[in-house]
Order: structure tokens, then C-alpha cells, then sequence
């Protein structure tokens, strides 16, 4: 009885945990770029007796475990903005940006020029280049991103292209290892490096939305909502019956 009880609160602390994932996943359904969390379940094997003098083996009991997070980076759907500072990344790569913290990447191409001419995200973190931020000059008109990122202008009254830089496109062996940072930016993971990504392609005028299915995460809740009921109510039972037990016992006369 007392393994019912245990196993049924495994289970309520691992629901209560999904559904803080869940959460998160449907506050950002509107985050540009954001990448939906997922959850990792496994099964605990646990006996809990060790003595060696039973009858037959101890069964073995399974407990609910859940062993972590994993990110899904799939891409989220493509809007069209026509700002010509909006980009969307078609691949898996990421812009770098450079934050008091040090680099950061994001997927988030809803960009703006400051008061110092740099280009940079909504929240003001200047969007790195293969040589330092984007700046452009205060006669720069008709911004322009190639699919491979590179940044020109007309100058002035120059009916010719000036270049401003190219985007610094990084992509991760593995993406797992990227750690979210808020902000709707990931940094590193200890030994992980940026590698250069020359295969994703950069599109002017679009933002990436979030990956996050309302519909499917709103199911989910429901779904991690009622098991965490129905168990509640088994545990309820099993704790009737234990003190029912318990009552019946103390009338036995000695």
C-alpha cells in the first residue's frame, strides 16, 4: 500500500514539473525565434527491501522519473514584416550578438538601428558582424540583406552599393549543449564553440515566429491537468483504505 502512495507521488511531482514546462511553452507563443521545451521521462526501478531471507524475489517497483529537458529546434513559421531590418534564418544557424555578458545567440530577427547607428535587437544588444557590430551612417538609405547576410546601402545620393558588413551566421555541432540565457538568447555550454555556418540563408524582410503549437500545448495541459487529478483521487483511496485498515485492526480484541 505504502508503494502505491510513494509511486503515485512520483508521478504528481514529475506532472507538476511538465506542466512548468508546458507553461513557459504557451507564455511564449508569441516570442519571435523561441525554440518549445520538451520533457524526458524514464523509468525508476526501486525495491524497497533488501533482505535476503524472502520466500521468492522482491519485485521490484517503478517509479516515475523525469530526467530532464530537451529543446526543439524546429523551425517556426516565417511572417512577413516588409521591414527591411527583419530577418529569418532558413536553417539552423543563429545570429551572434553581443551582450555585457559576452556573445550570445538568438534566432530572434526582429532588428532595429539605435541612436548610434548600430543594428541591433529589441533589446538593444548590437547584432555582431564577421568584424565587430553593423553601424550605419545617418545619409544611409535602402538597407539591403543578402541571402548570405551581407548588409549594403545607397550612400547619400550614390546610386551605388555601400557595404555595410555581413551578418555573422554560427551554427553548433550540437544544439542540445545551448543553455537559454532570457532574453530569448542561448549562450554556450562549457567546451562548446560556434562554428561558422555557410549552408543557412538569411531572409530580409521576415521574422521567424515561435515553434510553439497553441493547440497541441493547451491539449497538454489539459492532459497533465486531469492525470494529476485522477491520481490525486487514487491516493485519496489508498489513504481511506490504509486508515480503514488501521481502524479494523485496533477492534481485534487482544
Amino acid at each position: 500500500m505504502e508503494n502505491t502512495l510513494l509511486v503515485g507521488l512520483s508521478r504528481q511531482m514529475v506532472l507538476e514539473r511538465q506542466m512548468d514546462v508546458v507553461a513557459n511553452n504557451v507564455a511564449n507563443v508569441n516570442t519571435n525565434g523561441f525554440k518549445a521545451d520538451r520533457s524526458l521521462f524514464e523509468q525508476f526501478l526501486s525495491s524497497p527491501a533488501h533482505e535476503a531471507n524472502f520466500h521468492r524475489a522482491d519485485r521490484r517497483v517503478a517509479f516515475v522519473q523525469d530526467r530532464g529537458t530537451f529543446k526543439d529546434f524546429a523551425a517556426g513559421a516565417s511572417e512577413h514584416t516588409k521591414n527591411p531590418l527583419d530577418v529569418a534564418i532558413d536553417g539552423k544557424g543563429f545570429l551572434v550578438v553581443q551582450t555585457p555578458a559576452g556573445e550570445r545567440y538568438t534566432r530572434d530577427g526582429n532588428l532595429q538601428i539605435n541612436n548610434q547607428g548600430q543594428l541591433v535587437t529589441q533589446s538593444g544588444f548590437p547584432v555582431m558582424g564577421g568584424s565587430g557590430p553593423i553601424v550605419f551612417q545617418q545619409t544611409d538609405k535602402q538597407v539591403t540583406i543578402a541571402t548570405d547576410g551581407n548588409v549594403t546601402v545607397l550612400e547619400g545620393s550614390n546610386r551605388l552599393d555601400s557595404v555595410r558588413g555581413k551578418l555573422r551566421i554560427v551554427s553548433f555541432a550540437d544544439a542540445q549543449s545551448l543553455v537559454k540565457d532570457g532574453g530569448n538568447l542561448y549562450s554556450a555550454g562549457q567546451g562548446v564553440a560556434p562554428l561558422p555556418d555557410t549552408t543557412s540563408r538569411v531572409n530580409q524582410g521576415y521574422v521567424e515566429k515561435s515553434n510553439v503549437n497553441s493547440v497541441t500545448e493547451m491539449s497538454r495541459m489539459i492532459e497533465i491537468t486531469r492525470a494529476y487529478t485522477q491520481i490525486s483521487a487514487l491516493l485519496q483511496q489508498q489513504s481511506d483504505l490504509h486508515r480503514t485498515a488501521i481502524e479494523k485492526l485496533a477492534e481485534v480484541p487482544a
